[in-house]
């Protein structure tokens, strides 16, 4: 995947949250509010940034939060902004560059994958807490799939798989998923097997 289709992602979520009017909106599937989940979202962007940027030793020296005052539409920005950092970083980061991240060593497709990732769930995870009607860009969504999921079915809606594997959906004639991780390191670097 590339900054591209990390834009995409990042301007999708952006459609869905601006028609959001209020931020206090619980969002059970997180356990948080609409300002909760667009917070963690952009967390997710920087520190991918960042991992991506300092290698596979990593750099854990601070942390990042959200001013409690801060409305959605500040918030907002400052996903779109991070997701533009991102992207910036994976069109920069050479083709041999790895970061680190709990479950691999990302190169820069694994990054922009991850944060399309994030975008498109989460935003997905508030939509259907406010009965929005909103799905994730078919597209994007087998993108992300392909380059995280490499075991998912490759015949069955994007969408509908992206959930699956995220355990947050069920697919017909698929057992269901309880337990995921993604493959964010390099695809030739899978071994065949399910990780979760």
């Amino acid at each position: 995947m590339t900054g591209a289709e990390l834009r995409r992602a990042a301007a999708a979520a952006r459609e869905l949250l601006a028609s959001v009017p209020d931020g206090s909106a619980r969002v059970p599937a997180m356990d948080d509010d609409v300002a909760g989940v667009t917070a963690h979202v952009t967390g997710c962007l920087i520190w991918y940034a960042q991992d991506l940027a300092v290698g596979p030793e990593g750099a854990d020296g601070f942390t990042l939060g959200r001013r409690p005052e801060a409305a959605l539409p500040e918030l907002v920005r400052q996903q779109a902004a991070a997701a533009e950092v991102l992207a910036r970083t994976v069109e920069g980061a050479a083709p041999g560059d790895r970061g680190r991240h709990d479950w691999g060593r990302p190169d820069a497709s694994g990054f922009a994958a991850m944060g399309a990732a994030e975008l498109l769930l989460h935003t997905a995870d508030v939509a259907a807490a406010l009965d929005l009607s909103w799905r994730p860009p078919a597209d994007l969504a087998d993108a992300v799939v392909v380059r995280l999921f490499p075991w998912a079915p490759s015949d069955t809606e994007p969408v509908a798989t992206l959930l699956w594997a995220t355990g947050r959906a069920d697919l017909p004639g698929h057992e269901p998923v309880t337990s995921w991780r993604w493959h964010c390191s390099p695809l030739e670097e899978w071994d065949g097997t399910r990780a979760g």
